[in-house]
Formats: C-alpha cells, sequence, structure tokens
C-alpha cells in the first residue's frame, strides 16, 4: 500500500487537532506547555476569520486507488501534517505576502514528503489567489527544517526578525 498525502482546507471541525499539533509544535520546538484554552480560542479565532489567515492541513490517505469507493471519508483519514497562512500586505509590491506558519509533521509522518506536499499546495494556492511572496521564519539551530525549506527553492532574506510579546 503507497501512502499519499491529500491537502484540504481545515475547517471549525479540525479545531481539536490543529490545538493538539500546535501544542506539540510548541513542546519540541520551545520546551513550552502552552495553555490549551488559549490555544483553543485562539484557533478558533482564525478558523472563524478568513481576514486573519487559514490552515491547511494533509491527510493520510489509505491507498492510492483510483477508486472513490474505495477511500477512507475524509472524516476518517488520519491528520499527519499542519501550516497555516497569515497575510501581509506589501504597499512596496502592491499585493499580499503569505506567512508559512504553525507548521507541523506528526512523527510517524515526518520525511515521507508530507511538508513537500502541503508547500506545493499552498505556493500554488498562493500564486492562484495573486500573492506576491511566500515567507516564513525558522528558528536558526534547526538546520533540518532550513534544508527542507532551501530544497523547495526558498532563500534565506536578508531581514532579520526581532518581536515584542505580552506574557
Amino acid at each position: 500500500m503507497s501512502k499519499r498525502y491529500r491537502i484540504r482546507p481545515a475547517t471549525g471541525e479540525d479545531r481539536d487537532v490543529i490545538v493538539a499539533f500546535n501544542r506539540a509544535l510548541a513542546r519540541e520546538t520551545e520546551g513550552h506547555d502552552l495553555d490549551e484554552p488559549t490555544v483553543a480560542a485562539g484557533v478558533a479565532a482564525l478558523l472563524a476569520d478568513p481576514k486573519k489567515g487559514c490552515y491547511f492541513l494533509a491527510e493520510l490517505e489509505d491507498d492510492a486507488s483510483p477508486h472513490a469507493a474505495e477511500r477512507k471519508p475524509a472524516e476518517a483519514l488520519e491528520q499527519a501534517g499542519q501550516l497555516m497562512i497569515t497575510l501581509e500586505w506589501s504597499d512596496w509590491r502592491n499585493g499580499p505576502i503569505w506567512w508559512i506558519q504553525s507548521v507541523y509533521v506528526s512523527p510517524q509522518h515526518r520525511r515521507r514528503g508530507v511538508y513537500r506536499t502541503l508547500h506545493e499546495h499552498v505556493r500554488q494556492a498562493a500564486r492562484d489567489a495573486g500573492a506576491v511572496g511566500l515567507r516564513l521564519y525558522v528558528d536558526h539551530d534547526n538546520a533540518a527544517a532550513q534544508a527542507t525549506y532551501r530544497s523547495l527553492g526558498m532563500e534565506e532574506s536578508r531581514y532579520r526578525m526581532y518581536e515584542e510579546t505580552r506574557g
């Protein structure tokens, strides 16, 4: 049985899996145990307001069969990964820049093309929507992610990120 992943926009019904992925992401990358009610409210707010952004989910299809009747219904498919898109308006380029954030691939699906499939889907969706660029940020010590992004044609930016946060 071959493994294939399909990409779809997330809906409000996906909130719990996105919350779980986001909490796992924070634990793995930053050692943070995020407050579940806060993350759930944040995910729900984005899912309810397309102006804030959107999530895309990668789902494992059970086989490569061309026969739709032999495939599992969407609600029975295993969630393999996600990413979130937020928008930034570029006055210099007169168009939206899509920011890729909250990238997470569950451990059992890593190194199997899940992120590549998500990225290629989002790249095309961004082009179709008239985006003038794709951007993301990555931890400076995450060499594996950096190599993945370079392999997909992304280049390191000339910009450094600074932030000020509450709590």
